[in-house]
């Protein structure tokens, strides 16, 4: 008689989930060291690039069979998606705001991810969690304002504008529209992945995600490639937020995260979400030496609490 199962396939999901959202968590923080030093063309093309060199390599090893005709579609947006939009946007959006900024205003990612499941999936939505959904993004809007995210839209993306610079109390700011587009974006990406792992492991689906984005990248890295002048005289710190970036969030990350959502289900495991704003202030109080104020984490909280009242009046008549 087989052994039975310590955990079941839904708690296995969560605890996947779990790894991805721990792994995502660094993400604006790490960049926001690696683009400090680097350009951010770089840094986007430079880290799926490399990830996708890994990708290759664990494909080929396992001998792993190309992906069935009807998986091409889902992985080629998933790509556009994940391996350029996202980190493309958060790149120039880490030159204009703190880390921690932005891992408030992209803490409505999981209604995001929610919203774009119920557009793509077809999953119906009560009108009480679109309600929620709207007030959601009217507070992460009116912080973005307050708060002041980054230069207007005219402003420099260039080493200059490093840090963010106030607009005013009632500004908001150019960082802050590209990590609410990158929110969009990587929302759609991730209903997209989790949608081609329902039939294939989530390691493999963005293992293909990679290996298809490949080429671009690596033409992309060529022509951005720095020198290697640049990575001799980079602080260490910009060094491991490239080294994570590329190799955490843009891959290992996925592993888990995807296989998560398959196991446990988009909406159940897009819970795990929650935790991720929470992460990132740390890995910015901590890791990015970034001073977060209490209205930060008092934001955090009620973000996080809409986010749960959401999900419990989701799918209800």
């Amino acid at each position: 008689m087989p052994k039975p199962s310590l955990l079941s396939p839904a708690s296995l999901g969560l605890l996947l989930g779990l790894l991805g959202v721990v792994a995502f968590g660094g993400t604006f923080p790490m960049t926001k060291l690696a683009v400090a030093w680097f350009d951010p063309v770089f840094v986007t093309f430079g880290r799926a690039g490399i990830a996708g060199l890994l990708a290759l390599i664990v494909i080929v090893v396992l001998r792993k069979p190309l992906p069935d005709k009807h998986l091409w579609l889902p992985i080629g947006i998933a790509a556009l998606c994940l391996v350029w939009g996202f980190p493309g946007l958060t790149n120039f959006a880490m030159r204009l705001v703190e880390s921690s900024h932005a891992g408030v205003v992209a803490g409505i990612l999981p209604l995001g991810t929610a919203v774009a499941a119920a557009i793509i999936l077809r999953e119906p939505q009560s009108r009480a969690f679109w309600a929620i959904s709207i007030l959601g993004m009217l507070v992460v809007v009116g912080f973005a304002m307050r708060s002041g995210g980054g230069a207007g839209i005219g402003g420099s993306l260039g080493p200059a504008s490093l840090g963010p610079a106030s607009l005013g109390p009632a500004s908001l700011g150019l960082g802050d529209i590209l990590v609410l587009i990158s929110v969009a974006v990587a929302s759609t990406g991730y209903v997209y992945s989790a949608k081609a792992a329902r039939v294939m492991p989530g390691w493999e689906v963005i293992s293909w995600i990679l290996v298809v984005a490949l080429p671009i990248n690596l033409a992309g890295m060529a022509l951005s490639w720095p020198g290697s002048a640049a990575f001799t005289a980079a602080p260490i710190s910009a060094l491991a937020g490239f080294a994570y970036v590329t190799v955490i969030s843009q891959y290992v990350g996925f592993f888990f995260w995807n296989a998560g959502l398959a196991m446990g289900g988009v909406a159940r495991v897009g819970q795990v979400q929650l935790l991720q704003t929470f992460i990132t202030l740390i890995f910015a109080a901590t890791l990015a030496g970034e001073t977060v104020e209490p209205v930060v984490w008092l934001v955090a909280v009620v973000v996080v609490a809409l986010v749960i009242a959401a999900k419990r009046v989701a799918h209800k008549t």
